[in-house]
């Protein structure tokens, strides 16, 4: 049976939901409703647990290392629209990945993603230009990531999904290779597909 979120959880979700938290009940097969539930200040959005996602998925995620050293921080981007609020830059507070501290930056183009690790692509946006984006990163060691349709299969690494009115994700293992990431086996476990190129030979 498919791991789910609480439903029920606080402002910052980190505080009381993180991935490690998710994977241990997929281990321990506890049922989410057994879990006790701590009083919350409003029910979380559908983007409040994207946001969590963006800043728990990275410590299941392996990144080469780069030809040039790394900045301070660990940065997560926003391109295109930002359908967060402050939920994001909430959740990273004082979070950290591979010793850095989560930064999360808004950038304009994807000229301006080479130092990012994570590059979420906002919408509304054209097919054409969500092409765009990963035409130009296509190699490159960014962990592209969105909630728009058909993102895996034009190219994104994971893709946000609703089943049954619940946050989850699809992952394209193919074009994760093609950027040079790995994916831990944990992080596997816990997705709603797991995809394939449908033209590998493209």
């Amino acid at each position: 049976m498919p791991c789910e979120l609480p439903r029920m959880v606080t402002t910052p979700i980190r505080r009381l939901f993180s991935l490690e938290f998710l994977l241990s009940i997929c281990a321990t097969g506890i049922v989410i409703s057994q879990v006790p539930v701590i009083a919350q200040t409003s029910k979380p959005t559908e983007y409040d647990v994207e946001a969590a996602y963006l800043c728990q998925i990275p410590k299941f995620v392996h990144w080469p290392a780069p030809a040039a050293p790394v900045g301070k921080t660990f940065p997560i981007c926003i391109i295109g629209q930002n359908p967060f609020g402050h939920a994001l830059e909430d959740d990273a507070q004082g979070e950290q990945i591979q010793g850095l501290p989560l930064e999360v930056k808004t950038i304009a183009s994807a000229r301006e993603a080479g130092n990012c690790r994570i590059l979420f692509v906002g919408g509304p946006s054209a097919t054409g230009e969500v092409s765009g984006v990963l035409a130009a990163l296509r190699g490159a060691p960014v962990l592209t990531v969105s909630n728009l349709p058909d993102f895996t299969s034009r190219g994104g690494i994971i893709q946000f999904v609703l089943i049954d009115s619940r946050v989850r994700f699809r992952i394209n293992l193919d074009n994760a290779k093609r950027a040079g990431i790995t994916l831990s086996s944990q992080l596997l476990r816990v997705a709603a597909s797991i995809e394939r190129d449908r033209h590998p030979g493209e």
